[in-house]
């Protein structure tokens, strides 16, 4: 999910009324997307909640969260003293279907706190200039189907410019001759997932040394074991078994008594040949005699 590929409303789900609010926005590069913001900074005791869609997992358990955001400097606000914050909080709240426009806050598992790298002040905003801050958070082991993020705002100008959430995985590949599919990473770091090769066609396994990979924890194939090998009457050629291309000019460089050499261009390898030379011999047949005994 990445809601700046958004170009209609969010519809994302906002308590109380008062707090976060959808506008039009731009993103760093001016590109028009949806934003939420909230900026109830006069005001104590803040607690205003925002709930995203209900987002399916997929066959990811280990989520990663990537947020856009920008936040006011306090100091920049006159007359907030106690009030403003320059925090907020991100929860989510794991489930196997949509819990709908309802946010119960017991529901949510808290994350994090969330705070900015740049804030922005009042001389900022006249000079158009967007202090962009960018957080990146995980969740898992999940096992419910999906689930909502939720966005806790106590008294802090802030502005959620893109929210993408994503898991990792190791894409499909071909690898000494063998495939390797599409295998989502662990949710444990350390976690190597082995993987079985399937050979191409007209490939068979080496028995002794079977085609093994291993996917990463950040979706990266590591330590290749094994191999396929192509079945006879078949060569290796680009990551396949193909059918040899028959050599159709075949030059007889010398012929000698006893010999004859011929020459012939490689196939796709027009700067390499290759030279046999063939040697014969004239066989000799030797026939004994016998005679019988004289009696």
């Amino acid at each position: 999910m990445d809601s700046k590929e958004s170009q209609a409303e969010l519809g994302w789900t906002s308590h109380p009324a008062n707090g976060w609010e959808e506008i039009s926005g731009v993103d760093e590069e001016y590109k028009p997307i949806r934003t939420y913001q909230v900026c109830n900074v006069m005001e104590p005791n803040q607690n205003n909640w925002l709930q995203t869609g209900w987002i399916a997992r997929r066959d990811g358990q280990r989520i990663f969260i990537e947020l856009k955001f920008t936040l006011r400097d306090c100091n920049s606000i006159p007359g907030v003293t106690g009030t403003c914050k320059e925090t907020f909080n991100l929860y989510y709240a794991e489930s196997d279907a949509d819990l709908g426009h309802s946010i119960r806050e017991s529901k949510h598992t808290k994350i994090d706190t969330i705070a900015a790298d740049e804030s922005f002040t009042q001389g900022d905003l006249g000079e158009r200039k967007m202090k962009l801050n960018t957080e990146l958070r995980e969740i898992g082991h999940l096992s419910k189907r999906g689930f909502h993020l939720g966005f806790q705002d106590v008294g802090a100008c802030v502005a959620l410019v893109s929210v993408r959430v994503y898991y990792k995985k190791c894409l499909s590949t071909v690898q000494n001759l063998a495939v390797f599919p599409d295998t989502v990473a662990e949710a444990a770091f350390a976690t190597l997932v082995e993987v079985k090769g399937t050979c191409v066609e007209h490939a068979r396994v080496d028995v002794d040394n079977p085609p093994r990979m291993h996917c990463s924890a950040e979706g990266e194939w590591l330590v290749p074991v094994g191999k396929c090998l192509c079945s006879p009457g078949f060569e290796e050629r680009d990551g396949r078994c193909r059918v040899p291309t028959p050599v159709t000019d075949i030059r007889t460089d010398k012929v000698e008594q006893k010999s004859i050499s011929l020459s012939w261009q490689e196939p796709g390898f027009p700067t390499n040949s290759t030279e046999y030379e063939v040697k014969y011999y004239e066989k000799v047949w030797l026939w004994g005699c016998s005679s019988a005994p004289h009696g």
